[in-house]
């Protein structure tokens, strides 16, 4: 059985979500296996949809089996977000090819920029370049393509940063499986819903378009087999309501204190004094974030640090998933997951409280997860109980 692995968030699932997967069909894989992000994503806010819809959503878009992106992990940089989901994909021991977008879909100019990265001489030069000023982003940037050319231009990118960093992974983890680079179709990453093209739109256009509108305003972007699922998920309240999310954030920020905030995971040079002071008078996530900001600190870097205070994550939480939490699975899934059974070398299991049972880590972690888990079911249209982390059925398709 050939298999390729995916790394995604699926906030929500797309028409060119499920391109990428029909495309690995046509190129002859027999299987499709994801590791999604949970209730918390990368840019350290909330899921349009709950977990559970966007795994339904996955497999009705073709997905095999769907594992669990711990929310600890989900929340992290891109480097810590593509070193987590490498991980969980080569512990199953039987993923043969990683696959992501690409602008420039080409694996060996980014396997290349991946190793000018790791590479010895490349902290000196980067350190170089900040101290000449340049922001953190545009001195990466500089700094590599110093050490070779095209790497610079490749490493503005959003869809080939993010290559780079899967590629990074892959090679610190001595990980046999093979980079596989698609051509994004359509908008580029966070393009506005008027530059779509061909029924292909970018997530962030679509979750505002939901936003503005509807989820039956989706139809045209999102495969025909999602489209009820996300439907049914908004007339049952289970839809972000960002003000809730803003609040419950707030709330939880503003009965910390200076010294509680500086354990947090990511605070440095003074990060935590920046948000103690500014929650004070923030009355919106933006508000937040505008007041914190300045040319050092990224808009994505204050987002994550403030829901890892508002979530209490700590410096000291494991580096790395220590189980393989199964979300969903079609029948080829089973398949996977029956082979998986005797190469996995992590726990593996649906059922997340077993999984937590397995070590002081998977402990530390489940229970992390399941705090995030638990915030955004409070920040829904209609709001969903505690402990769903725990209690939700995984999502096995029977044909």
């Amino acid at each position: 059985m050939k298999t390729a692995g995916i790394i995604a968030e699926y906030n929500p699932f797309h028409a060119g979500h499920a391109y990428q997967i029909r495309r690995l069909r046509e190129m002859g894989f027999d299987a499709v296996v994801c590791v999604c992000s949970p209730g918390v994503v990368q840019r350290g806010t909330a899921a349009l949809f709950p977990t559970q819809v966007r795994v339904r959503a996955a497999l009705a878009g073709g997905a095999d089996l769907v594992l669990c992106l711990p929310a600890p992990y989900a929340a992290l940089s891109a480097e810590g977000f593509a070193a987590a989901g490498v991980a969980l994909l080569d512990a199953l021991g039987c993923i043969d090819a990683l696959c992501f977008g690409s602008e420039s879909e080409n694996e060996t100019e980014i396997l290349r920029t991946a190793d000018v990265l790791l590479s010895e001489r490349f902290p000196a030069v980067l350190r170089r370049k900040l101290d000449e000023g340049l922001p953190a982003a545009a001195a990466r940037s500089a700094a590599a393509q110093e050490l070779q050319s095209g790497a610079g231009k490749l490493l503005t990118r959003p869809n080939d940063i993010l290559g780079v960093e899967y590629c990074k992974a892959l090679r610190r983890q001595n990980s046999t499986m093979q980079p596989i680079a698609l051509a994004r179709r359509g908008a580029s990453h966070d393009a506005p819903l008027d530059l779509q093209n061909g029924g292909f739109a970018s997530a962030s256009a679509l979750r505002a378009l939901a936003g503005r509108q509807d989820a039956a305003a989706l139809a045209p972007y999102v495969p025909p087999e999602c489209l009820p699922i996300y439907t049914e998920a908004e007339k049952s309240g289970a839809v972000l309501d960002e003000h809730a999310f803003d609040i419950a954030v707030l709330s939880r920020l503003r009965m910390m204190t200076v010294q509680e905030l500086s354990g947090i995971r990511g605070a440095a040079e003074g990060l935590e004094n920046r948000l103690f002071g500014a929650v004070r008078d923030a009355g919106t996530l933006e508000q937040l974030i505008g007041q914190m900001k300045t040319k050092r600190y990224p808009t994505a870097r204050l987002r994550r640090f403030v829901l890892d205070a508002a979530l209490g994550y700590r410096s000291d939480l494991p580096a790395e998933p220590p189980y393989l939490h199964v979300l969903g699975a079609s029948k080829m899934g089973l398949s996977v997951l029956n082979r998986a059974k005797t190469t996995a070398n992590l726990p593996l299991s649906h059922s997340l409280a077993q999984l937590s049972r397995q070590s002081e880590k998977a402990r530390r972690i489940a229970d992390a997860h399941a705090a995030a888990e638990d915030l955004t079911a409070l920040c829904r249209k209609t709001p969903a109980a505690c402990g769903t982390a725990y209690t939700a059925k995984p999502v096995f398709l029977n044909e």
